[in-house]
């Protein structure tokens, strides 16, 4: 019995075959990971937001899930400003400006 040297068209079906594989597994694997990332709050447009909060760090920290998913961790953007009044599930409506709290309500 001989070894049959695979074909021009065998080889690059396999290789297609593999690949899609390769990546199939590689999406599946990195989509979750890429959804618990928290994004850089000075990232996120300047405007007004309504958020939950999801952990008060300290009066001028505080981490939020946004309307689309996205985690930050958002900073006050004054000393006097005091986040430890809120509670965890709280709803906030928030203005950011380069990545800092400008002004915020509890809803």
């Amino acid at each position: 019995m001989r070894y049959k040297v695979p074909t021009t068209l065998e080889t690059e079906h396999f290789m297609r075959k593999s690949i899609a594989a390769i990546a199939l597994l590689a999406t599946t694997i990195v989509a979750p990971l890429a959804a618990k990332a928290d994004v850089d709050a000075s990232l996120i447009p300047d405007g007004t937001y309504t958020v939950k909060v999801e952990k008060i760090v300290d009066a001028q920290h505080m981490t939020v899930v946004m309307q689309n998913a996205v985690k930050t961790t958002v900073t006050a953007n004054r000393s006097t400003m005091d986040f430890t009044k809120l509670s965890p599930n709280d709803n906030v409506k928030m203005s950011l400006g380069k990545g800092k709290v400008l002004v915020f309500v509890k809803q």
